[in-house]
């Protein structure tokens, strides 16, 4: 059963997912800071008319998204990114690391191949570099975490806002996979950053949200544990 757009704190919300858009859609969010709008992530492809309805519903306009920020290279985060490009000149923004199998539309790193399909050779606007960057909209900034684990180039992206923190850790729980270029030892590093950063809320890829944060740290040492 499908649920409509949930708004998670004052001007972010989840617009897409297995449960909102389509099955094969990992959870997409969007970030309105006053009135200029961010993706996380873009779903696996098919979705991207639904995406676009849903931004309108919430009585905002898609012209508005300046950016999308994928958190990894794989279809099902990426596919509707080359849509925004094209259609309202979105700028893609991903890590270094995960970024050439974008450009060269390689259908094993993106994973494309695991759902049957393909993914165009896309132009990667703003390549992140390092192991944190910060993106500034307005007076507010979204900061970019490096956690590789999941693929080399993943990161965790958060937001401090009405004295919360939202982290949105996609895919943190896997899986690995030597095609992708996982490394659970790097992973469990990654992990550990991300604790350190004691959100109140994780918005998760495929699991949902939760919170507060007690609920944040039990589902990434439920990870931990498992993998140790």
């Amino acid at each position: 059963m499908r649920i409509k757009t949930e708004q998670i704190i004052e001007g972010v919300y989840l617009i897409g997912g297995p449960n909102v858009t389509a099955g094969e859609d990992a959870a997409v969010f969007l970030i309105d800071f006053s009135g200029e709008l961010v993706l996380i992530d873009a779903g696996a492809g098919g979705s991207s008319h639904e995406l676009v309805r849903n931004i309108e519903l919430l009585g905002l306009d898609p012209a508005h998204l300046s950016h999308v920020i994928l958190t990894h290279c794989h279809i099902d985060h990426i596919g509707s990114a080359p849509f925004f490009q094209e259609k309202y000149k979105t700028k893609i923004v991903i890590h270094e690391l995960d970024a050439q199998a974008l450009e060269t539309g390689d259908t094993i790193r993106t994973a494309a191949n695991w759902y049957g399909t393909t993914f165009p050779p896309t132009r990667v606007d703003r390549k992140l570099t390092g192991t944190y960057e910060t993106l500034s909209f307005g007076t507010e900034e979204l900061h970019c975490l490096h956690t590789p684990g999941h693929t080399p180039g993943s990161i965790s992206v958060y937001l401090d806002r009405a004295g919360r923190r939202v982290l949105f850790g996609q895919d943190i729980h896997g899986p690995f996979n030597k095609a992708f270029g996982s490394d659970i030892g790097m992973w469990k590093e990654s992990m550990h950053k991300l604790l350190a950063l004691e959100a109140d809320i994780l918005c998760e890829g495929h699991f949902g949200i939760y919170q507060p944060k007690e609920k944040v740290r039990d589902y990434i040492e439920r990870y931990l544990e498992e993998y140790d």
